[in-house]
């Protein structure tokens, strides 16, 4: 089971629950992280930057969700081009 208690076995959507897990730990990790390590628990700073980083990571992957659903309607009747360009 994942972190985000979904079963990596049944992808929602068409989006692979293992992947998105991947690119938030690596993204929030190398944006809040230092590489030098000085303690073995994560300080305050780092904790909150993490919150806002997967906070913000997941309103954007609804926001192009959302933006591509509409898109997907749009060339259903008969629009064409990426975004609706």
């Amino acid at each position: 089971m994942s972190m985000f208690g979904r079963n990596p076995s049944a992808p929602a959507g068409g989006v692979n629950p293992e992947r998105m897990e991947m690119a938030i730990q690596e993204t929030c990790h190398a944006k809040c992280i230092s590489t030098r390590y000085a303690e073995g628990d994560l300080n305050k700073g780092e904790s909150v930057c993490i919150d806002r980083c997967v906070a913000k990571f997941f309103e954007a992957n609804k926001k192009v969700g959302e933006r591509l659903q509409s898109v997907g309607g749009a060339n259903a009747s008969g629009a064409t081009g990426a975004f609706g360009l």
